[in-house]
C-alpha cells in the first residue's frame, strides 16, 4: 500500500492517476492529515491497521487491510515569494513536515519517496555547469532553505529514502507557467519573459514515471546488483533533459500552442532580464541539475524538456482543468 501525501496538488493527482491505472493500492491525504502534527501523522499511519486498502480512488471495504509499504510525499509549501514573509509557516511545512513524515515512515516499516527542489542551490551567476546530486547545497531563499532542512532532516531520520529533487514542474492538474504563458499569449499582442535565468523545465509527468519506476524497482529486485537490483537508497536529481531559459520556454509554448490550437492569438514574445520584474525571493541563475545518477540506476533516460512539453500540449487533457483560459 502506498501512502500519497498532498494527493490533490498538481504532482500527487498524477500519481494518483497512474497508480490507479496500474492497479497499486493506494490511499491519499492532503490538508486532512497536517503533516506539521506528529501526532496526526502517527495516528493516521496507527488507524490504518485496522482499515481496509485503496484501490484507485474507491475504498475497499471488506478486504484485508494493507500494510503502509511507501510514503509518496508531495505536500510542500511552494509560494517562493510569500515565504519571505510567511517563514514560520514555509519551516513547518518544508522541514518539519518532512522530519515528521520520515519518523512515522520509519516506525512503521515503509519506504519514502520526498520531492525538494533545485531551490537548494545557490545557482550563482558564476555556475554553468550542471549541479551533481551530492553538490553543495547554498540556499538563496527561505523556500529553498526550509526545502534544505527538509532534506537534512530525513536524512538523519531514516535510511529507507529517496529524496528526488527537480525543477520548474508543470502539469495538468493545477497552475504553473505553461498555462499561464498560454493565457497571456491567447490575451495579449506582446510579451517579455525573462532571459537570464537557466534551468530545466520538467512535466509532471517525467517525475511521475520516475516515482513509480523506483517503486517497481525495489518491488521486483531479484538481485543486490546489475538490472535486476533495486534502486540505491539517497539523493537524485530527477529533471527533464536539456536546459532552457524561461525565455527559451515561452517560445517553445508558443510554438507547440501554435501548433495544436492551443493558442490562436499572435503574440510577439521578447526577452527581458529579472531585474525588470524584481521579486521579493531570490531566484537561482543557473538551476541545472545532472540526472546521470538517476539514469544509470533506473537503466533509463530521462526524455528531453522539449520532447515532453509537445508531448503535454498536444494531450487530450490539456484542457481539463481550463487554467489556460485564466488570466
Amino acid at each position: 500500500m502506498i501512502w500519497l501525501i498532498g494527493a490533490k496538488g498538481m504532482l500527487g493527482q498524477e500519481l494518483a492517476r497512474l497508480f490507479t491505472q496500474n492497479k497499486m493500492q493506494w490511499v491519499g491525504t492532503d490538508a486532512d492529515i497536517d503533516i506539521t502534527s506528529s501526532e496526526a501523522l502517527e495516528s493516521f499511519a496507527a488507524a490504518h491497521d485496522s482499515s481496509a486498502g485503496r484501490t484507485g480512488n474507491s475504498a475497499s471495504r471488506g478486504t484485508v487491510p494493507a500494510k503502509i509499504t511507501w510514503v509518496v510525499n508531495c505536500a510542500a509549501y511552494t509560494a517562493v515569494d510569500r515565504a519571505e514573509d510567511d517563514q514560520e509557516l514555509a519551516h513547518r511545512v518544508n522541514a518539519q513536515g518532512p522530519l515528521n513524515i520520515a519518523r512515522t515512515a520509519r516506525h512503521i516499516g515503509a519506504k519514502l519517496i520526498h520531492i525538494s527542489t533545485d531551490y537548494v542551490f545557490g545557482g550563482g551567476p558564476a555556475q554553468n555547469v550542471p549541479y551533481d546530486d551530492d553538490a553543495r547545497k547554498n540556499p538563496q531563499s527561505v523556500y529553498g532553505q526550509t526545502k534544505a532542512e527538509g532534506e537534512d532532516a530525513i536524512q538523519k531520520e531514516m535510511t529507507q529514502y529517496y529524496i528526488l529533487r527537480t525543477a520548474w514542474l508543470y502539469g495538468f492538474g493545477g497552475a504553473n507557467f505553461v498555462y499561464r504563458m498560454t493565457s497571456l499569449m491567447n490575451g495579449r499582442p506582446s510579451l517579455s519573459v525573462v532571459n537570464d535565468q537557466r534551468g530545466t523545465p520538467t512535466c509532471v509527468l517525467t517525475l511521475a514515471d520516475v516515482i513509480l519506476r523506483i517503486i517497481r524497482s525495489s518491488e521486483n529486485a531479484h538481485s543486490l546488483f546489475g538490472k535486476n537490483a533495486a534502486i540505491p537508497y539517497g539523493v537524485y536529481n530527477c529533471t527533464d533533459e536539456g536546459e532552457a531559459s524561461w525565455f527559451d520556454f515561452a517560445r517553445k509554448i508558443y510554438e507547440y500552442g501554435k501548433k495544436y490550437g492551443r493558442i490562436t492569438n499572435d503574440c510577439d514574445i521578447s526577452a527581458c532580464t529579472s531585474s525588470e520584474f524584481p521579486q521579493k525571493a531570490k531566484r537561482p541563475s543557473y538551476s541545472v541539475l545532472n540526472k546521470a545518477k538517476l539514469q544509470e540506476a533506473l537503466h533509463f533516460h530521462l526524455p528531453s524538456w522539449e520532447s515532453s512539453l509537445e508531448k503535454f500540449i498536444k494531450s487530450d487533457r490539456f484542457l481539463e482543468n481550463g487554467l489556460q483560459k485564466q488570466e
